[in-house]
């Protein structure tokens, strides 16, 4: 009874946290007409700031000192800030360009993408139901590509930027409240300098949106780390390959979001193409079920090995 609880209460947050990064279009088109950049400068100060917070009550100061101490560690997520800063500031203004359907793309290729950087980088194996789902989410992007007759770059800044900050953070295992911690604390005091400058010479949030705006901006912090907290109780409740599945909601979520709410054009040919990587997505997760499967036999037969002993 306990294991299946433990299961439900991962779904859950695992459920809870790719709908929620599902509907966020909706917040960030909720904050015009503040400027994109204004936002991503807060969200870095404001995610810092929430982060440290959690951080302090969840795991105290002498934890969150103590993470930083081995060599290294400030450099790489000092790196990694750069790179997911990178990645939520092009989603942040593709999603008020009305660019949504690009993004959704992104997350769609983003985790084929990690796999490649996997393969290529770190030498991990490559299957063939890998092979064919790159293999075909590439077509789906020519297809884009050939469509309107240039490349997407916000879906491949998205998934790029994504697969080289995984990369990045490979092999230095930490609780995620401590890795968003440390990727927003050394960009926090350039951004709040920024933030500060916009203000008091107009060209900030202040002076373009009204209390309930500003008001509405104050929680992108918190926003952006409730669902990590989601993930990582997910994390820890269900297998990789479920949580995996359940990331597919969410651009899903803002696809539909963009083409019912937002009126973004969304023609045949681009559901041709959404369609072949989505194919490729079914690929790619039977290949990782099987590969589950295949560990969780061995370690049942190493297991009773050791009981015949």
């Amino acid at each position: 009874m306990g294991d299946r609880n433990t299961y439900k209460q991962g779904m859950a947050s695992a459920l809870g946290c790719s709908i929620w990064w599902g509907i966020m279009p909706i917040y960030w088109q909720m904050l015009r007409p503040i400027d994109s950049v204004v936002i991503i400068f807060y969200r870095i100060v404001l995610v810092a700031v929430v982060c440290f917070i959690a951080a302090v009550k969840v795991h105290g100061m002498e934890e969150i000192k103590e993470q930083f101490r081995p060599a290294g560690v400030k450099g790489r997520y000092f790196l990694a800030g750069l790179l997911i800063t990178a990645n939520w500031s092009i989603y942040i203004w593709a999603v008020n360009a009305n660019y949504v359907i690009q993004t959704c793309i992104g997350y769609y290729i983003e985790p084929l993408l990690v796999c490649i950087f996997g393969v290529v980088i770190f030498k991990e194996g490559m299957d063939k139901f890998k092979t064919v789902a790159l293999a075909l989410a590439a077509a789906g992007v020519l297809v884009v590509i050939i469509h309107f007759r240039q490349v997407p770059l916000i879906a491949l800044g998205l998934g790029f930027s994504f697969a080289i900050y995984a990369a990045v953070k490979k092999n230095y295992p930490m609780p995620p409240l401590l890795s968003l911690l440390y990727e927003t604390i050394f960009l926090m005091p350039i951004a709040l300098v920024v933030v500060i400058a916009m203000e008091a010479t107009g060209n900030g949030a202040l002076a373009v949106a009204d209390g309930g705006k500003y008001f509405l901006l104050l929680f992108c912090g918190l926003f952006t780390a409730f669902p990590l907290v989601l993930f990582a109780n997910a994390a820890n409740k269900i297998s990789l390959f479920s949580l995996g599945l359940t990331e597919y909601i969410s651009p899903t979520l803002s696809l539909l979001i963009s083409i019912y709410l937002f009126q973004e054009p969304f023609d045949g040919i681009q559901l041709a193409a959404f369609g072949i990587i989505w194919v490729g997505l079914a690929f790619f997760s039977y290949g990782e079920f099987q590969n589950q499967k295949l560990e969780k036999e061995g370690q049942k037969t190493a297991e009773n090995q050791i009981d015949d002993r």
